[in-house]
C-alpha cells in the first residue's frame, strides 16, 4: 500500500490523444454514450451503457464495501434530491456557491474566469467583461404554484442530508462519535464551463461520508482518511504514479474547511481531482442548529460533556472514479499489423481479479478465443473462494460464452458461506458474498 508521503511526484503528461481513444472506446465497446444522441447531443449529459453501468455499479459498490460494509463504525443513508431553500441558506450555499464568469465580446462565449487567464480560449480575444459570481445550484419549483414559496433545488452536494438526519442517526443507531453517515446519490450543478468527458458535467454521481469525531481527535482523523483513500485506488489497480496528494493553500479552501487534501489523478490534460478529504470543523451541525432550533450536538456520558462534532468528509466522484480507471487501463496492442485498442482492468486486491476488458477489433482473429475478454470484478463482480479455483476457471475455456459480436464474458455464481464457518472475519479488501447468483 502507499502512504502520503509516497504521492507520485509531477511528471509529463500522457499521450495527448489519450482522451480521444478513450472516449471513442467507451462508446464503441458500451460503456459510454452521449445523451439525447440522436437530437444532436445535451452538452455534458452522458448515458452509462451495458458495460458502463456495470462498471459504475461495481466501482460503487467497491466504495460501499470498503466505507460501510466492512466497517462498524459507518452507517448509510439515501437522503433527498430535492430540498428547501433553508437548507442551502443555512449551509452558506446560496451566498457562496458560486463561480466567477466572464463574457468574451468577440464570439459570446462564457467562461470561468479563474480558469482562463485573460484570453478567451474559444477566439483568443482579449476583450472580455467584468467577472462576475454565477450561482451553481439548479433551482425549480415543487407542486403546481410557481411562487417564492414553492423554491425547491437540487442538491449540489449529498453532504446536507446527513448533517440534517444527524440525530435521528445518533438516536436511532446509538452511535457515539467517532462514527460516520455515508450515502451514495445524484448531485446537480449548473457548471459554466462543463467539460473533458465525464469529469465534469452538470449531473453527476457521489460517494460521500461524513465522518463526526471529537473536535480533539480531529487532525488524527484527518491523516487517517486521506491515506486510507489514497490506499483504495491503489488497492484497485490504479498505477502509484498516477495519483498524488495535494494539501490545499489557504487561499483556494471553502467557506467550511479549516484543511482539504485533494488525492489527484494524471489525467491526459494533467493533475486533476478524484476525490477531497476535507475537515469541515463543526461549521455545519452548528449552522443548521441555529437556522432550525434544533440542537445538533453529542452528550458524552463518561466526561459529562456535551459538544458538537467536528466533521472529517472524504467526497468522490462515482462517474469520476469510473473514468479515472478507464484512462489507466486503456492499452494497445499489435495484431497482425493492425492496432487493437482495450481497456485492460486489473486489482490486486483479494481475492484476485481478472485482466477485463480485452477486446479483439476482428472476431476471427486466430486467437479470438485466448484474447477477446478477461473479466473482471470491477465489471462483472466475478469472485471465487481461492486462487485454486480462479485458476481452474481461467484454465476450463467451456465457461465462457460469448455475448454479442466481439464480447466474452466469464458467468460466475457467488454463494454465501455461513459467519460461522470461520473464526475470523474477512480481511478488508475481501469482497462480501452473496447468497443469490450474479454475473
Amino acid at each position: 500500500m502507499g502512504t502520503p508521503d509516497e504521492a507520485a511526484p509531477d511528471s509529463g503528461l500522457p499521450d495527448s490523444g489519450l482522451m480521444e481513444k478513450v472516449v471513442n472506446l467507451a462508446k464503441r465497446r458500451g460503456f459510454v454514450f452521449q445523451s439525447a444522441e440522436i437530437y444532436g447531443g445535451f452538452r455534458s449529459t452522458y448515458d452509462y451503457g451495458p458495460l458502463g453501468v456495470l462498471l459504475l455499479r461495481n466501482v460503487k459498490n467497491a466504495w460501499w464495501r470498503s466505507m460501510v460494509q466492512y466497517r462498524d463504525d459507518v452507517v448509510g443513508l439515501d437522503a433527498a434530491i430535492l430540498s428547501p431553500p433553508a437548507i442551502w441558506a443555512a449551509s452558506g450555499h446560496l451566498s457562496t456557491f458560486s463561480d466567477p464568469m466572464v463574457d468574451c465580446r468577440k464570439c459570446n462565449e462564457r467562461h470561468r474566469s479563474d480558469l482562463i487567464g485573460d484570453t478567451c480560449p474559444n477566439c483568443g480575444s482579449k476583450d472580455l467583461t467584468e467577472a462576475r459570481d454565477f450561482q451553481l445550484m439548479f433551482k425549480t419549483h415543487a407542486g403546481p404554484v410557481e411562487d417564492e414559496g414553492s423554491v425547491a433545488y437540487l442538491r449540489p452536494e449529498t453532504a446536507q442530508g446527513m448533517f440534517t438526519n444527524f440525530m435521528n442517526i445518533l438516536t436511532t443507531t446509538r452511535k457515539k462519535p467517532p462514527f460516520g453517515i455515508a450515502q451514495v446519490g445524484k448531485s446537480f450543478r449548473n457548471e459554466i464551463t462543463p467539460q473533458n468527458f465525464v469529469f465534469r458535467t452538470r449531473e453527476f454521481e457521489q460517494m460521500e461520508m461524513e465522518f463526526f469525531v471529537p473536535p480533539a481527535e480531529a487532525t488524527t482523523w484527518f491523516d487517517y482518511w486521506v491515506e486510507e483513500r489514497y490506499n483504495w485506488y491503489l488497492d484497485l489497480g490504479i498505477p502509484k504514479e498516477m495519483l498524488k496528494l495535494r494539501p490545499h493553500d489557504k487561499e483556494e479552501l471553502s467557506h467550511y474547511s479549516a484543511g482539504t487534501t485533494d488525492i489527484e489523478f494524471l489525467f491526459p490534460w494533467g493533475w486533476g481531482e478524484l476525490e477531497g478529504v476535507a475537515n469541515r470543523t463543526d461549521f455545519d451541525l452548528k449552522a443548521h442548529s441555529a437556522a432550525s432550533g434544533t440542537p445538533l450536538e453529542y452528550f458524552d456520558q463518561a466526561a459529562n460533556e456535551r459538544y458538537t462534532p467536528y466533521v472529517i468528509e472524504p467526497a468522490a466522484g462515482a462517474t469520476r472514479a469510473m473514468m479515472a480507471f478507464l484512462l489507466a487501463a486503456y492499452d494497445e496492442d499489435e495484431v497482425g499489423g493492425e492496432t487493437e485498442q482495450f481497456f485492460a482492468l486489473t486489482g490486486d486486491s483479494h481475492p484476485p481479479r481478472l485482466r477485463c476488458c480485452h477486446f479483439q477489433r476482428k472476431r476471427n482473429s486466430s486467437h479470438w478465443r485466448e484474447r477477446s475478454l478477461e473479466c473482471c470484478s470491477l465489471i462483472f463482480s466475478v469472485t471465487t473462494t481461492s486462487p485454486s479455483q480462479l485458476d481452474a476457471v481461467i484454465a476450463d475455456k467451456t465457461k465462457w460464452e460469448l455475448r454479442g459480436a466481439s464480447l466474452l464474458t466469464l458467468t460466475r455464481s457467488r454463494t454465501r458461506p455461513s459467519r460461522f464457518e470461520t473464526e475470523t472475519p474477512p480481511s478488508k479488501f475481501e469482497s462480501p458474498s452473496q447468497s443469490s447468483s450474479q454475473t
